[in-house]
């Protein structure tokens, strides 16, 4: 997985829509307050730190592949613990009752590595809740980084370029689940809107979050770039009646447990 360079403050300020949908989740997983919960790129920890206001007796660990989201994290929660870990190389074994992980596995194109190692982080019983980008789920969007990655102002960039992320289906994860020795509870594909405040803020999201383009453009052009790709979708999207700009997204929900007899499951 290609290391990209994250601009942790940055990614905080503009970042409301994924915090939106770690809370809608983290309402999900009812906790008790005594679960030990890990949270699969933690990011700038604040979605961490949500989990631990609900943990009376119980704790939470924050892994995050990026070295300045980790720095951000322990820098404003120094009370939770933060460790930088790659998803697909996990090392805990039967540690957690729950893996939590909201708009982050889209960011890895073969899940195997990353649901085996899950599993082997839960403890028998442990629950896994899971939400990313699914596939083919941000079309108007994707139409638009297309069309502005084909003029030739930018194609010269993207000739050897194809789309890294991993966006999964349900067919997936129905597959994978149970090769892997999960039961699974549920699989949906959410349908939700990432409301940005107004083109600035639109702008603002692809440029911390699209890394894999905007890291290809020369960093002197990389604003005129971000600028040309709002430009391409509003023509098709028109900002709402208050300047607000609206994304539609689906995104696919993962809800699956480790039996209490991890034996007697598999034979």
């Amino acid at each position: 997985m290609t290391r990209y360079h994250w601009d942790a403050e940055d990614y905080q300020k503009n970042s409301s829509a994924q915090f939106q949908w770690a809370h809608e989740l983290i309402e999900k997983l009812g906790l008790k307050g005594s679960e030990t919960v890990l949270d699969l790129g933690c990011g700038d920890g604040k979605v961490t730190a949500n989990i631990a206001q609900r943990l009376v007796t119980g704790s939470v660990m924050g892994i995050d592949n990026s070295d300045a989201m980790i720095r951000l994290a322990r820098q404003q929660y120094p009370h939770l613990v933060f460790e930088q870990m790659d998803a697909r190389t996990l090392v805990f074994k039967e540690q957690f009752d729950v893996v939590f992980s909201n708009a982050v596995l889209h960011w890895i194109e073969d899940h195997i590595p990353v649901i085996t190692g899950i599993y082997e982080s839960l403890k028998p019983g442990g629950r896994i809740l899971l939400q990313m980008g699914a596939q083919d789920g941000i079309p108007e969007f994707m139409a638009a980084l297309e069309q502005t990655i084909a003029l030739p102002k930018w194609r010269n960039y993207f000739t050897e370029f194809s789309c890294p992320y991993g966006f999964k289906s349900i067919k997936d994860y129905q597959a994978w689940l149970p090769g892997v020795g999960f039961e699974i509870k549920r699989l949906e594909l959410i349908k939700t809107h990432a409301i940005h405040q107004n083109a600035e803020s639109f702008a603002g999201w692809i440029r911390t979050t699209w890394l894999p383009y905007n890291e290809l453009v020369p960093e002197c052009q990389r604003q005129e770039f971000i600028d040309a790709i709002v430009a391409q979708y509003l023509q098709s999207n028109a900002p709402e009646h208050d300047g607000r700009v609206s994304v539609l997204m689906m995104r696919l929900e993962v809800d699956a447990e480790k039996p209490e007899s991890v034996l007697s499951s598999r034979s």
